[in-house]
């Protein structure tokens, strides 16, 4: 079966929640209100099949000049292993190319996917220091994931951080 990935609508929402529920419950994704999804709507992009049926998501969130967070990225349990990951994966390093941002950071349980796609894990230091004082105004609780700040400890715990340097 083939597939193509596209901007997200809002009507794809109630799927996107749908989808990542479950890896919520399995704390392999941070939980977000619906209204979180429909103001986030125009950061997805969707994997459908050739009958325009939603079988994968992810996201970009810009968070600095030349820095962009994968958010998001799940696919539906029937189409694992077809590729969907990677293509939304690709579209949505192709949209931070577009945007003028190099630099893709995710926070994830999924490290081989990701090594296999170009990340490497990362440490501290990602940001210079006055960056990282004007992201921690950010009330973005995925950015005070990125920035490990103390309240988002219990989210983080086991995820491996990544980035990977676009081309």
């Amino acid at each position: 079966m083939s597939f193509s990935v596209r901007p997200a609508r809002t009507s794809d929402v109630p799927f996107i929640q749908a989808l990542v529920e479950p890896l919520v419950q399995q704390r392999i994704l941070l939980g977000k209100d619906l209204v979180v999804f429909y103001e986030a709507v125009q950061e997805f992009r969707i994997a459908v099949d050739e009958h325009g049926t939603p079988v994968g998501c992810g996201a970009l969130h810009v968070m600095w000049e030349d820095l962009a967070e994968v958010r998001t990225l799940a696919v539906d349990e029937a189409w694992l292993g077809r590729g969907v990951g990677r293509a939304l994966l690709e579209q949505l390093e192709r949209d931070a190319l577009a945007l003028g941002v190099h630099r893709l950071f995710c926070l994830t349980f999924e490290v081989p996917f990701f090594e296999r796609n170009g990340f490497l894990p990362t440490g501290e230091g990602v940001v210079d220091p006055q960056v990282f004082a004007e992201l921690a105004r950010s009330s973005d609780e995925g950015v005070a994931e990125f920035l490990d700040l103390s309240r988002v400890k219990p989210n983080t715990l086991g995820n491996t951080r990544m980035l990977k340097i676009l081309a």
